[in-house]
């Protein structure tokens, strides 16, 4: 099974979503990445993108990750700031329910992506 079955698949994803911008926007470490974003279609390609990287079916259109990132790397975007993302998805799981095991998995799953969203 995979982790976005195991997970509850597309209204699981769409509320780890929700959940996690909320938490990205209040936090401070983050959130002046996201000023002047459409934050609607920034969660539509979010949930795109995890269902795929969780395993789920790939309905995902959006740019690479090196692509979609470049202007925040060029705003200052840092390690700093991707193990504050990892954070908050971490507390966004844990909210919501999910079991430690899979929780780890998620995280380790968004850690590979940090080379190509850090551009290099």
């Amino acid at each position: 099974m995979s982790l976005y079955e195991s997970l509850g698949g597309e209204p699981a994803v769409d509320a780890a979503v929700e959940l996690f911008y909320k938490k990205i926007l209040a936090d401070e470490r983050v959130c002046d990445f996201f000023n002047g974003i459409n934050m609607a279609r920034q969660k539509r390609m979010q949930k795109a993108f995890l269902t795929v990287a969780f395993g789920g079916p790939n309905h995902y259109t959006g740019s690479g990750l090196r692509k979609a990132h470049k202007r925040a790397v060029d705003f200052g975007l840092n390690d700093s700031h991707f193990d504050a993302v990892i954070e908050d998805l971490r507390a966004t799981l844990m909210e919501l329910g999910v079991p430690t095991d899979k929780v780890r998995e998620a995280t380790a799953i968004a850690e590979t992506t940090r080379n190509d969203v850090l551009c290099r």
